[in-house]
């Protein structure tokens, strides 16, 4: 009797204790520029998250000006946006992200915000440069940028392309804890990040503050999360074709408190993690019922086509905007005359 008390008591703790799977959300390490060179050689794009954008730029544009429509998850390709009362042109060409090499990992992500030196509160939004697809096709990138059809190894792929460390995380019910790796320069502002659900929907996860020096986690454990199974609300939800919930990554703020100092910022990210309760066990079903009815499929189509549509608006405004930027650093010197 009391041995089988044992056994139970040990399969109702590794009930509990294997609900919860852990995930790298973004691993900006993947993220280094790798093709596309400028012309002092040097890399400016990431060959595994390049978009091409040039399929929703309209049929106004020459053929050579839409294979340059292309962008990615370079890491000095994220936007950094300011609150509307701070974001005058100084601290706006002040504030970017760049490659910053780290001897304990590789290239991270550095970011630097010029903050006002007035005395009042603000905040700065660290975002990627468009939102992270999440249902993108697994495929393969040329040298030069150019997305490849998907092939028939790429369509039977369980991922997609922004999965496994490029910003999305599929099958995700709870969040149970939420992790950023960030190196500190002992500023007193606060760190949160933001989530984008299944929905649209943005939460905005205050993770802590950056005063501390050299590389530390912070770390934001979920108070709603209930560990026990026996104290959880249990329900039953139809089990197709509702879509697998997912959950994708919408950047950092950056929160700087009026009482603190103004001017620049500087810090530095490795990555985030995400530590889930998964929203569906996956079995070995008698009949497939994607296979049969593809519901599910039309609709990451379209919301992937939607997604696209979103994205490429943005990147087309910001190429045109691009070629009407003025080239010259200086007057041409007048001719003397006689």
């Amino acid at each position: 009797m009391k041995r089988m008390f044992i056994l139970v008591a040990i399969a109702l703790f590794a009930a509990g204790s294997l609900f919860a799977e852990e995930a790298v959300l973004i691993d900006f390490t993947k993220l280094a520029a790798d093709i596309i060179p400028n012309q002092d050689n040097v890399p400016t794009q990431n060959r595994a998250t390049m978009m091409d954008f040039s399929n929703v730029a309209g049929g106004s544009f020459t053929t050579e000006q839409k294979k340059v429509m292309k962008t990615s998850l370079a890491l000095a390709n994220w936007d950094v946006v300011l609150a509307s009362s701070s974001r005058t042109v100084t601290n706006q060409a002040k504030s970017y992200t760049q490659e910053a090499p780290s001897k304990q990992f590789g290239k991270v992500l550095g970011v630097r915000v010029h903050f006002p030196v007035e005395p009042f509160n603000s905040w700065a939004r660290i975002q990627p440069p468009f939102e992270i697809p999440a249902f993108e096709a697994m495929t393969k990138v040329a040298d030069d940028g150019t997305i490849q059809a998907p092939t028939a190894e790429d369509k039977a792929s369980k991922f997609t392309r922004f999965e496994n460390g490029y910003g999305v995380v599929k099958n995700v019910g709870v969040i149970k804890s939420l992790a950023v790796n960030v190196y500190g320069l002992n500023f007193p502002h606060g760190l949160s990040a933001v989530l984008i659900d299944a929905d649209g929907n943005e939460n905005v996860v205050f993770m802590g503050y950056l005063k501390f020096d050299g590389w530390g986690e912070l770390r934001w454990d979920n108070p709603q999360y209930v560990e026990n199974v026996r104290n959880r609300e249990l329900r039953l939800y139809p089990l197709y074709p509702k879509s697998t919930p997912f959950v994708k990554f919408g950047g950092f703020l950056i929160q700087r408190d009026a009482a603190a100092e103004g001017g620049d910022f500087v810090a530095y990210f490795k990555d985030v993690k995400v530590i889930y309760d998964k929203a569906v066990i996956e079995t070995d079903r008698d009949i497939d019922d994607e296979g049969l009815w593809n519901i599910i499929q039309d609709r990451e189509t379209a919301r992937k086509n939607a997604e696209m549509s979103r994205f490429g608006q943005q990147q087309v405004l910001r190429y045109l905007e691009a070629q009407k930027k003025a080239t010259e650093s200086g007057f041409t010197p007048s001719t003397e005359t006689k």
